[in-house]
């Protein structure tokens, strides 16, 4: 019996081993040709973009202007609520791009099967390619007409974005994060168009707005992504935000005026990256707005990025959503802006809402360092006087640097815009780390220190100092008309002023060339 019955074992098993075998090759031939179509689906994608007729016809979609957004110098469109608005929405779902994936890194390591460290190459790369994006495609702004340069934009993100929503390889993940960040950058390219457009007296109020819709996208976008995460996929997201992007930009399509370049005669573009960093010696405002951003924006990531540890850990315990709720306090400070600005930086010199947005600041931390493991109070004062002292002082530095070259706003943003990035890489690092040697009062100190080195540099410099250091010009802190009652022009009048005086400087050179031209001739002729 037991020789009989080993060969009917053997033979069962050869045959469970040939089904194994068979349903393997199956699904490999499944998987195969799923994969086949995909890549024949993708090449025939691309193929597509490749042609020339689809080239052309979005093309023309996306720089053609409806009649009542076309630029008319007789008659300029309008700068009102409606459209300022509508740039702080579109600011606020974009820069989002951005923030979905903070709260959801663990999920994602799950989804693509890697490690936690390697998942932290998602945020990584999306804040290498924003910072690409600054600093080779903003300064564009001051050559292209910017309507069409941001729809352009916009379009490209959310097609592209489309691949994350459908993509399971991971390295495929990570090359869209990079492209989709890169091209997240139009909020950038309004922000200085709001520079030129709004009127002086109103121009800290309206930046406020796009400003506010720019921090308020930072945090919504982790309340949201934890939230949605949570009680669905964490594709629900990112197929959100492919929406979002779509609106937008239909929106921006029918609302948005068409605005002249203010350099019509266009610029060399490597020339005008290195104008950048010439602006850097030239300007003592704009130094000195560049370190004051790289210490708050520094203290802002340490505090959002810290407070997760101290919230997850005894003695509070916050789940993800409780904790991702917090956000609403930082919310909630941003609304609170627009007013702040219109009855502070609107009324004084830049310098003086600076001071006072870092003495908020320093308040906030000192109270929240301090009491950050006693009672949650702490970190919510922190949190709320902390984002409404980082925005005040963002929006008067702003203010102030954006009335130094008019037809050079989006290159002055875009050195602006580098040091707050570099501070908000450095105090990620830096609060981690001595959040993780040194506690919550660690990382709190550092924050004060930073703070503390942003006041030393605005009091090297005072509000009417034209020079790098010193107070000439007294310390007067209401802002000053140009004399006779009249105050200053919108900038894109200035601009496209400073811009028709260049041609017209050209064209009197070009006839005074000609003219000694003709001259030397006629002494030839008669010569002869």
């Amino acid at each position: 019996m037991a020789v009989e019955i080993r060969p009917n074992a053997s033979a069962s098993a050869a045959q469970s081993t040939e089904v194994g075998v068979t349903t393997q090759a199956r699904r490999g031939e499944e998987d195969s040709k799923a994969s086949t179509s995909t890549i024949s689906s993708g090449k025939k994608f691309f193929a597509r973009i490749k042609d020339q007729e689809f080239a052309k016809k979005s093309w023309k979609v996306l720089t053609w202007t409806p009649k009542r957004c076309r630029w008319d110098p007789e008659d300029p469109p309008k700068f009102g609520m409606g459209l300022n608005l509508l740039f702080g929405f579109a600011s606020t779902f974009t820069v989002a791009n951005l923030y979905y994936n903070h709260p959801i890194l663990n999920i994602l390591a799950d989804e693509f099967n890697v490690s936690n460290e390697r998942a932290s190459l998602i945020p990584t790369l999306m804040q290498a390619g924003y910072a690409a994006g600054l600093l080779f495609l903003c300064p564009l702004g001051d050559i292209f007409r910017r309507r069409a340069f941001v729809l352009i934009l916009v379009f490209f993100t959310a097609t592209i974005w489309l691949g994350l929503c459908l993509t399971e390889s991971f390295p495929i993940f990570l090359a869209l994060s990079f492209i989709t960040a890169a091209s997240t950058v139009t909020p950038q390219l309004m922000l200085p168009l709001v520079g030129d457009l709004a009127p002086p007296h109103r121009r800290a109020t309206a930046l406020s707005i796009v400003v506010s819709g720019l921090l308020l996208g930072m945090l919504i976008a982790r309340l949201l992504s934890g939230i949605l995460t949570q009680y669905t996929s964490w594709r629900s997201i990112y197929w959100f935000s492919f929406g979002m992007q779509y609106l937008i930009l239909v929106l921006l399509f029918f609302f948005m005026p068409d605005y002249p370049s203010t350099n019509p005669g266009g610029l060399n573009y490597f020339s005008m990256l290195f104008s950048i960093l010439k602006m850097i010696f030239k300007h003592p405002v704009l130094v000195q707005a560049c370190i004051v951003g790289f210490c708050t924006s520094s203290i802002f990531t340490s505090f959002w990025t810290t407070l997760t540890f101290l919230l997850s850990e005894p003695p509070y315990e916050y789940s993800p959503v409780s904790i991702g709720l917090f956000a609403l306090v930082g919310i909630g400070a941003m609304c609170f802006g627009p007013f702040h600005s219109k009855a502070v930086i609107d009324r004084f010199v830049p310098l003086f809402s600076v001071i006072l947005g870092l003495i908020y600041c320093l308040a906030g931390v000192i109270v929240g360092t301090f009491t950050g493991r006693i009672t949650v109070a702490g970190p919510i004062i922190q949190a709320f006087a902390m984002d409404i002292g980082i925005q005040t002082s963002q929006i008067a530095n702003r203010s102030a640097i954006y009335s130094i070259e008019p037809r050079a706003r989006n290159r002055v943003n875009t050195a602006f815009m580098v040091s707050v990035f570099c501070g908000q890489l450095a105090g990620t690092a830096i609060g981690n780390r001595l959040y993780a040697e040194g506690g919550w009062k660690a990382s709190g100190g550092c924050s004060i220190g930073f703070i503390g080195a942003g006041l030393v540099f605005c009091f090297v410099r005072g509000p009417w100092e034209k020079g790098w250091v010193g107070w000439r010009g007294g310390w007067g802190i209401r802002r000053r008309d140009l004399g006779g009652g009249k105050m200053e022009r919108p900038a894109m009048e200035q601009a496209l002023e400073e811009g028709s005086e260049d041609e017209k400087r050209e064209a009197v050179s070009g006839s005074e060339a000609e003219k000694t031209d003709e001259g030397r001739m006629k002494v030839q002729d008669n010569g002869s």
